[in-house]
This record gives C-alpha cells, sequence and structure tokens, in this order.
C-alpha cells in the first residue's frame, strides 16, 4: 500500500490536490482514491472493490488496441481555455460550466469552437448545478455559443430533473452522477431521462461492475475518470477497451490536470487516443509524491473504514 498526494495544475472539483491509495496483488496495482465529499464506507466501498479487482483478478480481454478520448477544460478563462484544447491534442472537448455565469461559460465554449475548428465536438458537463428551468434556456444558449453540443453531461441533479429537461431541449443528455451516486442506476433507464451513460469504474465498483451496468442500461456508454493517475486510468481504459461498442470519446485524458505522475509511462494522449496499456508504479515517483505521513494515517484510517465491509 502506497498513499499519494499530487498537486493539480487547475483547480479542479473544488480541489487543487489529488490524493488516494495504490494497492498491489496478484495481478498488479490498483488505485482507491475516492473524493473527500464521498464521506461514508457504503459510499466508497465500490471503490476499493475497483482497486481490488485491479490488484487481484486483472480485467477482461479488450477489443480494441487504443480509446479515443476527449480534452477537459476546467473553469478558466477563455484564452487559458484555448492552450488547453490546442496541447491536448483531441478532437473531442468536455468543457465544464455551471460554475461561472453564463456569459463566462458562453465565452469559454466559444474560445474551445475556436481551437477545435469547426470540425471538432464539444460536450459540457455541468455537475447537477442547474434547475430544470435554468438548465433549459442555459443549453439553448450554450449550444449556440459553442456551434453545437455534441451532448450535455448532467445538467440537473435529480434523475426525474434529468428527463424533464431532455423532454424540452434538442441537445442530447447524458446521465453521470444520476448513474453512479445513485442507488439505482437503472432508473435513467425506467425514466428515459438520458441518450448517453457516463460510466466511472472506481465509483461503480470495478470494469466488470460496469460492463453489467452498461449492458442493462442500454444505452450508448462513455467512460469517464475519477481523476485518477495513470494507475487508476488504466482501469478506465480496460473498461473503454471491453465495451461492444463506443461510439463516443472517452474522458480518459485527464492525466494531464495533473502536475505529476506516479506511474513510469504516463496514460496520456497520442492524436487524441490511449493506448490499451497498464502502467507500472515508478519507485522514484512512489517516493517523490508520498503523502505526509499525517494524511498517510488518514487514508490508512479511511481505507480501514471499508476494508471488512462485504464488496
Amino acid at each position: 500500500m502506497r498513499v499519494f498526494s499530487i498537486p493539480m495544475r487547475t483547480r479542479f472539483r473544488g480541489i487543487t490536490v489529488r490524493e488516494g491509495v495504490l494497492l498491489r496483488g496478484p495481478a498488479g496495482w490498483g488505485e482507491w482514491s475516492p473524493f473527500l465529499d464521498y464521506d461514508s464506507p457504503a459510499e466508497v466501498a465500490p471503490w476499493l472493490a475497483a482497486a481490488r479487482e485491479a490488484a487481484d483478478l486483472g480485467w477482461p480481454t479488450p477489443l480494441r488496441d487504443s480509446v479515443p478520448v476527449n480534452v477537459t477544460v476546467p473553469v478558466v478563462a477563455p484564452e487559458r481555455a484555448h492552450a488547453i484544447v490546442l496541447a491536448g491534442g483531441c478532437r473531442t472537448a468536455k468543457v465544464k460550466v455551471g460554475e461561472s455565469s453564463l456569459a463566462e461559460d458562453a465565452a469559454r465554449l466559444e474560445a474551445v469552437r475556436d481551437a477545435l475548428g469547426p470540425g471538432g465536438r464539444i460536450r459540457i458537463d455541468v455537475n447537477g448545478l442547474w434547475d430544470v428551468d435554468t438548465a433549459v434556456a442555459a443549453i439553448k444558449e450554450l449550444d449556440r455559443a459553442a456551434g453545437g453540443l455534441e451532448y450535455v453531461e448532467q445538467p440537473v441533479a435529480a434523475v426525474e430533473d434529468l428527463a424533464a429537461v431532455r423532454r424540452r431541449v434538442d441537445v442530447p443528455i447524458a446521465a453521470d452522477e444520476s448513474i453512479r451516486r445513485a442507488e439505482d442506476p437503472l432508473r435513467v433507464k425506467a425514466l428515459e431521462a438520458a441518450d448517453v451513460a457516463v460510466l466511472k469504474v472506481q465509483p461503480l465498483g470495478g470494469v466488470r461492475a460496469c460492463l453489467r451496468i452498461a449492458e442493462r442500461i442500454g444505452l450508448p456508454a462513455v467512460v469517464s475518470s475519477a481523476l485518477e493517475t495513470s494507475i487508476g486510468i488504466a482501469a478506465g481504459v480496460a473498461l473503454a477497451a471491453a465495451l461492444p461498442e463506443l461510439p463516443y470519446a472517452c474522458g480518459l485524458a485527464t492525466v494531464q490536470l495533473l502536475a505529476d505522475d506516479i506511474a513510469a509511462a504516463s496514460l496520456v494522449p497520442v492524436d487524441g487516443a490511449l493506448p490499451v496499456i497498464r502502467p507500472a508504479p515508478d519507485e522514484l515517483a512512489l517516493e517523490r509524491l508520498a503523502a505526509t505521513p499525517e494524511r498517510t494515517g488518514y487514508w490508512e484510517s479511511r481505507l480501514r473504514s471499508v476494508q471488512d465491509r462485504p464488496l
């Protein structure tokens, strides 16, 4: 077990440092890095199941040897957004919105469109910050600013509201939190609340668990990261590589958001895609990025609170 602490290049999801645990087993290394707002043992247990799967079992046989990915644009000024997209080397961009004003969000999207050109695809991620009426109005405005949106991810929090928004807009709707933080992720299907399912390996309990959800939910799937190191991203790549169909670029190019990485060979995109490989930790990086004794104690205590729960 090794505890890491890596600074972020830009504040993202409210954090400036990414922490977590690497676990080693007979099949290799797994990453356990639930966000701090996952504050109950029940919530973080699936994350541990995913890490144990990676360390103890490994993953299903891949159906492809590379996975197309999107560049992720945090809530930053338009000039910075433009630079991130150019440096990202992807033809699809996911842009965070909802934390700033609608005018600022629109300006960010215009800058992303300029960087991508007319043929690139833009999707936005709201993380459930809007109400239904705000979402309907904002989606129409941001669709214009982007020159067309591929889809809108989680514009509202409740799955019932997600279904209401979907009925009132022309842009496809993707469900993220309504799947990964829901007691019943299949309600998205029952309520016809989304056109796209966003799957994240750690919160949903592992690659095999995600494959079962994808089969039962019956929607096109986009595999996205939980802001992991390359060790954790490899699990997302394994899921994307094992899906029968992969119609969308995946949100797995997030190692670029970290100021450093734990792996010897980082999973960063080349020509808009990630290779289906399994990187190993680098010993010098493990030492360089080791958490302080205080933070290591915190993560050890957190792990003890869930490791004896049935997974």
